[in-house]
């Protein structure tokens, strides 16, 4: 499990459009918000996905990138960051299931082809969402075993900014006897 104010996982991938994301070298000031999300086969992903396209540019004023991050193939990935007509947010993809599971997110199988129409990959990971800071140690984390019910963008920024004017700390790092 994936504890607050300890480092995360590593994590590099390529990128849609070509280039390399690598989490230890992303060089924001305040942090990473990283997305993973099921894949083009799912379409909660893509209005999840569409909403994190229009928050991206607040993230970056507060001095946060973004990052949506799946196990997809290169082309299924792009055709996901064109089916949201994606400007800013960044889409990473060949995420291995191992480093998944290194993240805490749930694996699922495949159920065939979904309400769109496009096949489930035969394993691929639920959503997970996590803002990561600079040092690269976990400040906030969500993982589900559903796509559905997932954080609200516009309240991560909220909180965001509370965080920021207050020094907030992450919370949730006790991980003593109880």
């Amino acid at each position: 499990m994936l504890m607050p104010r300890q480092k995360t996982p590593d994590l590099t991938l390529p990128l849609v459009g070509g280039g390399q994301f690598d989490l230890a070298s992303e060089g924001s000031e305040r942090g990473t918000v990283i997305c993973f999300y099921r894949g083009l086969h799912c379409p909660i992903c893509a209005n999840y996905l569409m909403e994190l396209e229009k928050k991206t540019a607040e993230f970056a004023e507060r001095g946060v990138t973004t990052i949506a991050v799946s196990s997809d193939t290169e082309e299924r990935a792009k055709d996901m960051a064109e089916k949201i007509n994606a400007k800013d947010l960044r889409f990473a993809y060949d995420l291995s299931l191992d480093k998944a599971k290194e993240w805490g997110l749930y694996i699922s199988t495949s159920r065939g082809a979904t309400s769109i129409g496009i096949v489930e990959p035969d394993l691929f990971s639920e959503p997970g969402l996590f803002l990561v800071t600079p040092e690269q140690n976990l400040y906030y984390g969500s993982v589900q075993t559903m796509p559905f019910v997932r954080p609200h963008f516009s309240e991560l920024v909220g909180a965001l900014d509370f965080a920021i004017k207050n020094e907030y700390p992450a919370r949730g790092e006790y991980a003593g006897a109880v």
